[in-house]
């Protein structure tokens, strides 16, 4: 067994836990990001969970997702597309079926081989890299709805499968770009939750970045600027890389500007629904 699945099943539980214990007119708030709902967060989380699974099932059904995905999308835009997907599933319905789910993926994937390979929308990957790309969506997803409420996340060193996610498309974020890689990546030394130290590449003077797995993490999935965390940059590649970082896959997107995603300082109030 390998502790991506456990890893990806405890930060949801963490999500579901805040959520929880919430009122049901939390649900239709809006967020920092890209003014997506809570719901519209829960929905994407949901949606895609579902796809990883039917794809390490393997099987048509995966393939016949994808060619919806793209056909409609590609019109639409994704989050119509995710609406259309959960037929009128919402609120409190859609966190249960979501909190129901997501320990099945975990457990299914906790039984393979870490390094099967399975279909995705892009280029296949392994088993662990599926998982790991479920974690990252969940704490960057989630990253907005603890935003929006106002709590500051207590994170937890599996978050460091995030960093090596972001350290490992450091060439992909530039190809991704049409600029030229450079040749070396900077030195990242970054203290974990726990206080640890974690350190990779060669310790360079002149390119480096420093400071806290968290806001490593943070920019790395475009859910803070920079200039919003406490990274230390030196050097021209670490500079240049740390304004354009992007550790998911798709299209080009721009990072928040400063600022523009943060811990809100006075919590929306929320009242119950009542039916």
């Amino acid at each position: 067994m390998f502790p991506q699945p456990d890893d990806f099943k405890t930060e949801s539980d963490a999500l579901y836990a805040l959520l929880a214990q919430q009122p049901d007119g939390v649900f239709s708030h809006p967020t920092q990001f890209k003014n997506w709902t809570i719901e519209n967060v829960i929905g994407h989380l949901y949606m895609w969970n579902r796809a990883a699974e039917q794809s390490l099932q393997g099987g048509p059904a995966f393939d016949a997702f994808i060619a919806s995905v793209l056909k409609d999308a590609s019109k639409t835009g994704l989050r119509p597309f995710e609406d259309k997907w959960l037929d009128g599933l919402k609120g409190r319905a859609l966190l249960e079926d979501w909190h129901s789910h997501y320990p099945e993926v975990a457990a299914q994937f906790s039984k393979v081989d870490p390094k099967a390979r399975v279909k995705w929308a892009g280029p296949d990957m392994s088993a662990r890299s599926s998982i790991t790309a479920r974690l990252m969506e969940t704490w960057a997803h989630g990253q907005e709805i603890y935003d929006i409420l106002g709590v500051v996340r207590q994170d937890r060193d599996h978050i460091r499968n995030i960093a090596v996610l972001g350290i490992n498309t450091f060439g992909w974020t530039y190809k991704n770009r049409g600029l030229a890689v450079p040749e070396q990546q900077p030195y990242l030394c970054l203290t974990a939750p726990s206080g640890e130290v974690w350190e990779w590449n060669n310790p360079a003077q002149t390119n480096r970045i420093e400071g806290s797995a968290t806001g490593f993490c943070q920019v790395v999935t475009q859910t803070r600027n920079i200039k919003d965390t406490d990274l230390r940059v030196t050097g021209e590649v670490a500079t240049q890389w740390m304004s354009v970082a992007q550790c998911f896959a798709g299209p080009v997107e721009t990072p928040p500007a400063p600022g523009a995603r943060h811990t809100a300082r006075t919590p929306p109030v929320f009242q119950p629904v009542r039916i």
